[in-house]
């Protein structure tokens, strides 16, 4: 490809040839800025991995990467991680896209203030109006350019606090491939949830320098069926098992162990439900008596079951929704 890229591109790709031109199209239009476009099939059961092989032969910075058996985001992202070559690697989802400028915008503000992660404030729009009205993700007011603190980036994770798919895991910045070489980090591959959550927090407990700026042109397009949208029980005791290793990895400061634990007390309520539901659907009498341990845990529990109880008698009643 001759001389190094300033920016390695990650494309992990399932099933998504309906998309995925526009995601790889929406970066052939970045201009200011040298890169290369990493595009991971991972095991597609439609077209995408020729989708895929036909930019990778059209274009020279493109590759193409097969992932034979399906290892879900974390997987298919640690391959293109280990082939990028790079000064920054960042990630674009293959149902969004990336407006013209924003690579030479964030790179130039990475460099100013010698930023180990440089995020902007991603904008979202709808699947049924993509060219309709955005709305950003994090903060609707100006943001300038602001240092963000490990404490302050899981806080900005806490689901209670900023809503389903509101998180600032989300957001899509350049990270310096030299920090995640110097110090070993890649995407845990055990996680299919919270995957971007915990290598951006293990960067920051690193010592990285996180900076988060206004929108630059990120675009995530918002589907309801969004896989993104939906987690299973396996998927959130992983993310449960990453917040504890997090926790005895590292010698974290007061007020980091505080917010990482209500980050783990967040996960733990949608996990023990999801956890009570199987062991009901199982007849499991056990299983479900031991998803009643930590009193937080226990009184959320209570209250979905109330909540669920009274619905079900609504329904009975004609009294649902209208």
């Amino acid at each position: 490809m001759g001389s190094t890229p300033e920016v390695s591109i990650l494309i992990a790709a399932w099933n998504a040839s309906a998309t995925l031109p526009r995601a790889v199209d929406s970066v052939l239009s970045q201009s200011g800025v040298t890169f290369e476009i990493l595009i991971i099939d991972d095991a597609s059961q439609d077209d995408t991995l020729k989708v895929a092989h036909r930019y990778a032969t059209n274009f020279d910075t493109i590759t193409a990467i097969e992932n034979p058996v399906n290892g879900g985001p974390a997987v298919a992202r640690n391959k293109g991680l280990a082939m990028a070559s790079g000064r920054y690697v960042t990630v674009l989802d293959s149902d969004d896209y990336m407006d013209t400028g924003r690579l030479e915008s964030l790179v130039e503000l990475a460099k100013n203030h010698q930023a180990d992660l440089l995020a902007d404030d991603l904008l979202r729009v709808d699947e049924a109006d993509p060219d309709g009205p955005r709305s950003r993700l994090w903060s609707q007011d100006p943001l300038g350019v602001q240092l963000i603190t490990l404490e302050d980036f899981i806080a900005g994770n806490l689901t209670t606090a900023n809503g389903a798919r509101g998180e600032m895991g989300f957001l899509k910045p350049l990270m310096r491939r030299g920090f995640l070489v110097e110090h070993t980090l890649s995407y845990d591959e055990a996680m299919r949830l919270g995957e971007d959550y915990m290598l951006y927090a293990q960067m920051l407990a690193h010592g990285a320098q996180f900076y988060l700026t206004d929108p630059k042109g990120y675009v995530a397009v918002m589907r309801a069926g969004s896989l993104s949208g939906r987690h299973s029980t396996a998927d959130l005791g992983a993310l449960v098992t990453a917040d504890l290793a997090l926790e005895h990895e590292f010698n974290l400061a007061a007020p980091e162990r505080r917010v990482l634990r209500r980050h783990l007390t967040d996960t733990k309520k949608r996990w023990h439900w999801m956890r009570l539901i199987d062991a009901v659907k199982a007849r499991d009498l056990r299983g479900a008596i031991n998803c009643f341990r930590g009193a937080e845990v226990s009184l959320f529990l209570l209250r979905q079951l109330a909540e669920q109880t009274v619905l079900r008698t609504c329904r009975k009643l004609g009294m649902g929704n209208g």
